[in-house]
């Protein structure tokens, strides 16, 4: 019923931009040709108090789920990627980069995230808070806009490291088109004082934004967003633990009783069917036809994880195609018993090599059918399919990683929400992701907390649960070091037997930025993938 309704406002919101905007330029234009008779005011000037900002902030969050309508940077960047990075994933394909770590600094994938994100999300993001800045009717909206805005480039630093920040999104506003990268550690300082005075700012009496769709539908929309706002706060304060661990406590210390408490408070995305502007990102992107890619699978780290713990969550994630399933074939007639799942293994390519598999001929590891390893199922893998931006099942993760750090907290008690929450969660994808409470109870109690591999369990259970969410468990990962991964050895590999811990810069850039680019990899020592970020020190 949620999703009908965010759906519903969706598709109303889209349609206002459109109308919207058809009759500010009608206007425009028809209040031009007549004042130019009379004086010479500029016939294409609109002001952009026209212009109701609440729109912005539809298309922003639309864009944070994926960029551009052809989900160009989710296919090229988070799946290809860092999902592969990750073990979510894995391929035969040479698309898929992040696989075996192959590609050269120069290929679009690594920079995909960096060309789209600029020019789409932290584009209309910078926009939204500038139009907002100083005006009364918007101040919620403009302290929401600094949280999205904040968010949005809190994950590109986390792909690349130094980035533009405090000069980006200003070309249109201030000229700015060549804009200087920032030190991370300058980053991170703003983000969380922005973060954080946003959403101290927010007033329950003033405006309640038309245009959210994380939470319009909610019965109380600002008290969502401080939850939503100190949520946020929490994953960029524990980013630091390596780096500045004193700083992360003292936000962790502040936050207890401020982030999300329930499914209820997750941030979710509802999308369209078959429409460009609303439909999946991820499934736009890596899906074709009948919505499934022949070279992308799921990998075996992934699946053997479900299936050894006896996960409930393995049939509702995972489905394993009929033999001779191809695009455009309906996709019934497969399975999602967990005893046919098979993870495909991280590192092999499509020919007879050394390397091992080919794709359709044998002889693979041990299935003689590329369509028999996993793919992501029905249920979550589809045009409608929900996108969760932030949950209550990582908050959990993360302040049971921080309670077992410096005992804010009861672990075992966060640790145990956190797995309930990530199951549970999945009733958003409908019926048919509906886990029941015997099989969650049942899971935890066959894995029960050990706070002698305290980190492993927590941070290896925030890895389950961000399945599609790419970024974040490859953050996540870089930061604790789980789950354990065996790092792909492949010839031609660009960091061979090492994951990688950031992806290269973008190649655009490079040739139209080249001043500021050229300053930022020389300060890391050269633009590689092996290089650590400044909160990822060993």
């Amino acid at each position: 019923m949620i999703i009908e309704k965010i759906n519903k406002l969706l598709n109303m919101k889209l349609q206002s931009i459109y109308i919207l905007a058809s009759a500010v330029l009608l206007m425009a234009f028809a209040s031009c040709k007549k004042d130019l008779i009379k004086t010479n005011t500029d016939p294409n000037s609109v002001s952009v108090d026209a212009f109701d900002a609440n729109n912005i902030l539809t298309a922003t969050q639309l864009y944070y789920t994926g960029s551009t309508d052809n989900a160009i940077e989710v296919e090229e960047t988070e799946i290809q990627g860092a999902g592969c990075m990750i073990q979510h994933w894995a391929s035969t394909s040479t698309y898929f980069f992040g696989d075996k770590y192959i590609g050269a600094p120069t290929s679009g994938g690594w920079g995909s995230f960096f060309d789209h994100t600029y020019t789409s999300t932290i584009k209309n993001a910078v926009n939204l808070y500038t139009i907002t800045t100083g005006k009364p009717q918007y101040k919620n909206l403009h302290q929401i806009a600094r949280i999205i805005k904040a968010m949005a480039f809190e994950r590109i630093t986390d792909v690349y490291g130094d980035v533009p920040y405090f000069q980006a999104g200003q070309a249109y506003n201030k000229g700015i088109y060549f804009p200087k990268y920032d030190k991370q550690k300058d980053i991170y300082a703003d983000l969380l004082k922005e973060v954080e005075q946003a959403t101290d700012s927010l007033d329950a009496n003033a405006d309640k934004p038309t245009g959210d769709l994380f939470y319009s539908q909610a019965g109380d929309q600002i008290g969502e967003w401080k939850k939503f706002g100190h949520t946020l706060l929490l994953r960029m304060a524990m980013r630091l633990t390596k780096v500045d661990p004193t700083t992360a406590k003292t936000y962790v210390t502040k936050l207890q009783g401020l982030t999300m408490t329930s499914n209820d408070d997750n941030a979710i995305v509802a999308h369209g069917t078959n429409d460009p502007l609303t439909i999946n990102r991820i499934y736009r992107g890596i899906g074709e036809d009948g919505g499934i890619q022949l070279s992308g699978q799921i990998s075996k780290t992934f699946i053997d994880f479900l299936k050894n713990n006896n996960d409930p969550r393995l049939p509702v994630l995972s489905y394993v195609y009929p033999p001779d399933f191809s695009p455009g074939d309906d996709p019934g007639g497969g399975s999602s018993d967990p005893a046919d799942q098979n993870g495909l293994p991280n590192g092999y390519d499509a020919g007879n090599t050394s390397h091992g598999i080919q794709s359709y001929l044998g002889p693979p590891p041990y299935l003689g059918n590329i369509n028999l390893y996993s793919r992501p199922s029905p249920i979550i893998f589809n045009a409608t399919a929900p996108t969760l931006i932030l949950t209550y099942a990582e908050s959990e993760f993360l302040l049971a990683d921080a309670a077992k750090r410096w005992g804010i907290g009861n672990t075992e008690e966060h640790y145990n929400n956190g797995v309930r929450a990530a199951m549970e969660q999945l009733a958003v994808f409908g019926n048919a992701g509906v886990i029941s409470d015997n099989d969650i109870k049942t899971y935890l109690s066959a894995h029960p907390y050990d706070d002698s591999k305290g980190p492993e369990m927590i941070n290896t259970q925030f890895w389950a649960c961000t399945f599609f969410n790419e970024y974040e468990a490859w953050a996540n990962y870089r930061r604790t070091g789980f789950p354990v991964l065996k790092a792909v050895t492949y010839t031609g590999s660009q960091s061979p037997g090492a994951i990688p811990r950031r992806m290269y810069y973008s190649s655009v850039d490079k040739q139209v930025n080249t001043t500021n680019y050229n300053a930022a990899a020389a300060a890391m020592g050269g633009d590689k993938i092996i290089s650590r970020m400044w909160w990822d020190v060993q």
